[in-house]
């Protein structure tokens, strides 16, 4: 996928920082928040949600067209450059038509592949960026398949938005940040922007500082808060957004990293690499010693009729591995998922040894 860095396209320093409230809900609203978000340093897109897509019918869906005025007059009082999410192509338009500077694709519509190629033909020809947020669900293939979409109708200023995954588990996040995703996905896309949206991972605002700073943490290149002039009125996702107030100390408190790495950096960096690539070997090779063995332990439960799985003996050996654990200062659950996945791995390899021998 061919696509411009940050960098080359955007005017402000990194991160990336946009920031608006979930919905525009009147004029005045909208221009209150972005007045209040111009002040706060480092704050250079304003977003705000058009076109709401609700789960239920009869909640509020957004105020629709005469919104996307509201956000322009928000431009040219402010300088903030304005951002939209879209689901349906005449979206698209609409949005070209008022000027609106990005658009984005939200995770409701990033789950269809019918959706997202209308979209790109009507974004064909068009030189704006265009944020494609992780479906609903956890599919790396279909985010980036669908950011391939929009790549092949000539769009280059693509950001990817990590905004957690749905689960039917009720948990800590409204949305599970599921962060080897996006790491997975910056491996596979390395030049690809990504921006962390920390409102809809956390549905409640006393997270958010938490999970941008982990964003931050993790390299990437931007987050995307929700705020609004007053969080206690809002129409939509009140609980999530914070106040241009609240916003300001958060954005304080957080700590950027530096992706710019020099020499005497990268040289201790690729000594330390170094050791863990050689360490890495040394787990493979631990490992494969202990395969062999299990061969060995396999041959005898073969010769004395034993079972492959014996769960007292497995239940003593994870319990004393993650006392081991415990002692040598790793995480337990950690621990416990790689002795897991080594066990099924020799279940499964006595398994099908004792199965050749029966055949």
């Amino acid at each position: 996928m061919e696509t411009e860095k940050l960098e080359h396209w955007n005017d402000a320093s990194p991160p990336l920082i946009i920031s608006g409230p979930c919905s525009a809900e009147s004029e005045k609203q909208v221009l209150e928040t972005a007045q209040a978000l111009a002040k706060l340093h480092g704050i250079s897109v304003f977003r705000a949600g058009v076109w709401k897509p609700r789960t239920r019918p009869g909640d509020f869906e957004g105020q629709g067209l005469k919104a996307l005025s509201w956000l322009k007059k928000a431009t040219r009082e402010t300088g903030l450059k304005t951002a939209v999410e879209t689901g349906l192509p005449e979206h698209v338009k609409a949005c070209l038509d008022h000027g609106i500077d990005i658009i984005w694709i939200g995770a409701r519509t990033a789950v269809s592949p019918f959706a997202i190629q209308d979209i790109a033909k009507e974004l064909k020809g068009q030189d704006l960026p265009v944020m494609v947020k992780n479906p609903v669900n956890a599919d790396l293939d279909l985010w980036i398949g669908a950011m391939e979409r929009i790549n092949e109708a000539g769009i280059k200023k693509i950001i990817a938005v990590h905004r957690g995954f749905y689960t039917y588990k009720p948990g800590r996040f409204r949305n599970d940040p599921l962060w080897e995703m996006p790491i997975e996905l910056r491996r596979r896309i390395p030049g690809l922007p990504i921006v962390c949206d920390p409102s809809h991972i956390c549905g409640k605002k006393e997270c958010i500082r938490e999970i941008a700073q982990k964003a931050l943490n993790l390299g990437f290149d931007g987050l995307m808060i929700e705020s609004h002039i007053r969080p206690g009125d809002a129409c939509t996702d009140a609980a999530q957004q914070l106040s241009p107030a609240e916003l300001s100390s958060l954005l304080q408190m957080l700590v950027v990293r530096d992706n710019d790495k020099p020499d005497d950096c990268l040289q201790e960096l690729e000594k330390l690499r170094s050791l863990i690539d050689k360490t890495d070997e040394d787990l493979l090779r631990i490992l494969s010693e202990r395969h062999e063995i299990v061969k060995q332990v396999a041959r005898i439960k073969r010769e004395y009729n034993q079972p492959a799985f014996q769960p007292e003996r497995w239940r003593k050996v994870l319990e004393d591995r993650v006392r081991s654990g415990i002692r040598l200062g790793l995480d337990t659950a950690m621990v416990k998922a790689i002795m897991e996945q080594i066990h099924r791995d020799s279940v499964k390899n006595q398994s099908d040894f004792l199965e050749n021998d029966a055949g």
